[in-house]
């Protein structure tokens, strides 16, 4: 399970303690490795942008020769101000971690991939290979606490009022113009393309590593033998189980509908149960994207 994240007001962030400040280190470090790995050996040496700060240095590097790593820790240092002022210290000290380490990175293996390119002659490869890292090593530093700068602060600064948008649709949002951007810097259609096909990827897999490990089967079980089946439930799987009151329409017998959440690896084996206790049972399942409480995120978690 990745670290937990807790949301603090900024009054309470200044008295984090140094052990608080620094547990989110190693996801930090090894997300910023991996970010750095996405853009110097599949951005950079094929003129990806795929939006952000790091979209942007791409492009400004490609024109001016200015290091990208170099290019993406100048630009982050207002964005990183705002950001002190608004998450306070344990964010920003992440962030200015994990920005500074995948920029140092950047450029020291900005050799090494120069003398490696073009790893595959296939753009579609390097395209979504490099959007698999970029959305995987985002996604762990945010879930470490912090972020690797960047349009990552604006998109925590829109998620606060925009909350019912996911981290990888803000992204994806702001990251266009950055995508539309590559065509005018590099007058390269084929380019924008295969940007724009690895800043969905790298959205996608950016959602995937925030939230799919929260996510569970929501059932309702209907059936004339709720008692049974959720006296087995809790000896044999040791799940949560809420018995809601409802009433046949047809019948208009009362009848105990059971309500309970499964994890995707439990689930089948709910579903044995209820098949053996009641094979005329109705269920209804759904998904659970995000749930909180016992055995499950804490209330207290922070939104990412």
């Amino acid at each position: 399970m990745f670290s937990r994240i807790y949301n603090r007001k900024d009054s309470d962030m200044k008295k984090v303690k140094l052990p608080r400040l620094l547990e989110g280190l190693p996801l930090a470090t090894l997300g910023a490795l991996i970010f750095a790995v996405a853009v110097a050996f599949f951005y950079d040496p094929s003129r990806l942008a795929p939006g952000g700060i790091s979209g942007i240095a791409v492009i400004i590097s490609h024109i001016t020769s200015v290091p990208t790593g170099t290019l993406i820790f100048a630009m982050n240092i207002p964005l990183l101000i705002l950001a002190w002022r608004r998450f306070g210290r344990r964010f920003v000290f992440l962030t200015v971690y994990a920005t500074a380490l995948s920029s140092l990175t950047m450029d020291l293996l900005a050799p090494f991939a120069a003398k490696a390119a073009p790893l595959t002659d296939d753009l579609t490869v390097i395209a979504l290979c490099g959007a698999a890292l970029d959305g995987l090593g985002l996604g762990l530093v945010f879930r470490a606490g912090g972020c690797t700068g960047g349009s990552d602060i604006i998109v925590k600064f829109l998620r606060q009022k925009y909350r019912y948008i996911r981290t990888g649709g803000m992204s994806l949002i702001l990251n266009s113009a950055v995508v539309v951007a590559t065509f005018f810097a590099f007058g390269d259609l084929e380019i924008t393309i295969y940007s724009a096909l690895a800043m969905l990827t790298a959205s996608f897999v950016l959602d995937k590593v925030l939230y799919s490990g929260d996510s569970a089967k929501l059932v309702f079980v209907i059936s004339d033998k709720s008692q049974e089946i959720t006296s087995e439930i809790l000896s044999a799987m040791q799940i949560g189980v809420t018995l809601l009151s409802g009433e046949g329409a047809y019948t208009g017998q009362p009848k105990k509908v059971i309500l309970c959440v499964a994890k995707k690896h439990t689930f089948p084996k709910l579903r044995d149960v209820v098949k053996k206790l009641d094979p005329n049972a109705f269920i209804i399942v759904s998904s659970a994207t995000e749930i909180f409480g016992e055995g499950y995120k804490s209330q207290y978690t922070d939104e990412i």
